[in-house]
């Protein structure tokens, strides 16, 4: 069973940092697109950050310059900082175990991001 597990969530102010990690068991995440999402109640899932196999990365315009995507080969990293009361969401770790995310087809349980002004 392939099961995306995130940790790091939690609470932060405005203008503060906190970071997420992924592990996938039994898989070398550094040989897979993966990304992170995130959904607030009410709302569409957003894409935040990929991170591809090669080293390439790609993110939404709302979290440019501040958010940054990072991997060693058994966790992937989200560093948010400069956060904002907007960034309050559900983040998850998505990938479908291939060299693109379209479609990711295995999510983690998601953690909890609150951002207070």
């Amino acid at each position: 069973q392939v099961q995306p597990v995130e940790s790091g969530g939690g609470s932060a102010q405005a203008g503060g940092s906190l970071k997420l990690s992924c592990a996938v068991p039994g898989y070398t995440v550094s040989d897979y697109c993966m990304g992170w999402f995130r959904q607030t109640p009410g709302k569409e899932r957003e894409e935040v950050a990929l991170i591809y196999r090669y080293g390439d990365t790609h993110y939404a315009d709302s979290v440019k310059g501040r958010f940054t995507i990072s991997r060693d080969t058994t966790k992937i990293y989200l560093l948010m900082n400069n956060l904002k009361p907007e960034d309050t969401a559900m983040y998850y770790c998505a990938t479908r175990l291939a060299l693109t995310c379209d479609r990711p087809s295995f999510w983690g349980q998601g953690t909890q991001v609150t951002v207070s002004s």
